[in-house]
C-alpha cells in the first residue's frame, strides 16, 4: 500500500508541475497589456510603462514564473491588479460559496444517480427501467443554464419559495446560505445525475451477471442483500471514476450557473478577472482549480485500492 501511495503521489506532483508551466505559458501568450487595460485607452505611454514596471510585467517570463511558484509554495498569491487586494483573500472569499455549491450539487448527484441507476438495473427491461432511462436522456439533453432559468421561473417567480438570485452571506445563518444554493445546486446536478445514473445502471447490470452473484442467490440471500451487499460494491469502480471527474467539473464549471443566479463565487471572479485582464487572479484561480482536479483524482485512486484490492496489487 505504501508503494502504491508513493507512486500516486509522485504522479500528482509531476502533474501539478506540468500544469503550472502550461497555465503560465498560455496566459503569457494572450494579447493585450494589463497595465493598458487598467489605465484606460487614453493613458499616456509613460503612465502605462510606469504601471507595467510597478506590476512587474516588464520582467522576463522565467523570472515571473519563478516568483509565482515561490509565492504559491509560501501561500503568497500576489496582489490583484484590478482590486488592489491580495489574491488569496479574493479566492478564499469566493471559495466559501463555490465549494459548498459544488458539494451540494455533488451530494444531489450521487443520491439521485445511485437511486435511479440501481432502481433501473433491478427492473431491467421493465417499465421502471425504460422510464428512468428516458428521464436520464432528457436530463443529459438539458443545458444547465436553461434548466436554471426554468427553476427560477417555477420556484422563485410563481411559487415564491426561493429568491431568484443573489447570496445573503453565511453571516446571515447557515440555513439561509444553504437555502440560496439549493436551486443553483439542483441545476448543476441534473445533467451530472443523468450521466451517472446511466453509468451506475450499466455497471450494476454487468456485475449482476457474475458467478459470485448467482452463488449468493443460490445460498438464499435476499435480493436486497445481494444488491447492496455484493453487487453495488463491485460495481462502484467505474462509478467512482465518474464521480471524481464530475466533482472536478462542478468546481470548474460553475461560471454559467453563478452568472444566472448572480452568485459571487469563484466562477464569476474568473470571468470578471478575464474581462479586467487581471492575469494574476486568473492564473491563480485556474491553478487552484487544477490542483483540486488532480487531488480529487488522487483520492479516487486511493478509493480504488480500498474498494478493490486487485487494483493495488496490479499496480504494484
Amino acid at each position: 500500500m505504501a508503494l502504491f501511495l508513493f507512486k500516486r503521489l509522485i504522479t500528482l506532483l509531476a502533474t501539478l508541475a506540468g500544469t503550472s508551466v502550461v497555465v503560465f505559458a498560455v496566459l503569457e501568450v494572450l494579447p493585450g497589456n494589463a497595465a493598458q487595460v487598467l489605465m484606460g485607452p487614453d493613458a499616456s505611454p509613460e503612465a502605462v510603462a510606469a504601471l507595467t514596471a510597478k506590476l512587474g510585467l516588464d520582467q522576463p517570463a522565467l523570472a515571473r514564473y519563478g516568483q509565482w511558484i515561490a509565492g504559491l509554495l509560501t501561500g503568497d498569491m500576489g496582489l490583484s491588479y484590478a482590486y488592489s487586494t491580495p489574491v488569496g483573500e479574493l479566492v478564499m472569499q469566493r471559495l466559501t460559496l463555490t465549494v459548498p455549491l459544488a458539494l451540494m450539487a455533488m451530494a444531489l448527484t450521487v443520491v439521485l444517480a445511485l437511486a435511479a441507476g440501481v432502481y433501473a438495473a433491478a427492473r431491467h427491461h421493465k417499465a421502471g427501467d425504460v422510464g428512468v432511462m428516458g428521464l436520464t436522456q432528457v436530463g443529459i439533453a438539458i443545458p444547465n443554464f436553461w434548466f436554471a432559468i426554468l427553476l427560477i421561473l417555477l420556484f422563485a417567480v410563481h411559487l415564491k419559495w426561493f429568491a431568484a438570485g443573489g447570496f445573503p452571506g453565511w453571516e446571515d445563518g447557515v440555513f439561509e446560505g444553504l437555502r440560496a444554493l439549493i436551486l443553483p445546486a439542483l441545476s448543476l446536478a441534473v445533467v451530472q445525475a443523468a450521466i451517472l445514473a446511466r453509468i451506475t445502471r450499466s455497471s450494476v447490470l454487468e456485475v449482476m451477471r457474475e458467478d459470485f452473484v448467482r452463488t449468493a442467490r443460490a445460498k438464499g440471500a435476499s435480493p436486497r442483500r445481494v444488491m447492496w451487499g455484493h453487487v453495488l460494491r463491485n460495481a462502484m469502480i467505474p462509478v467512482i471514476t465518474v464521480m471524481g471527474l464530475q466533482f472536478a467539473e462542478l468546481l470548474a464549471g460553475t461560471i454559467v450557473v453563478e452568472s444566472v443566479f448572480y452568485l459571487p463565487g469563484l466562477g464569476r471572479l474568473i470571468f470578471q478577472s478575464i474581462a479586467n485582464r487581471d492575469l494574476i487572479v486568473v492564473r491563480n484561480c485556474v491553478m487552484l482549480l487544477a490542483v483540486m482536479v488532480v487531488v480529487v483524482n488522487f483520492v479516487v485512486d486511493v478509493l480504488y485500492a480500498v474498494i478493490d484490492p486487485r487494483v493495488k496489487a496490479s499496480d504494484i
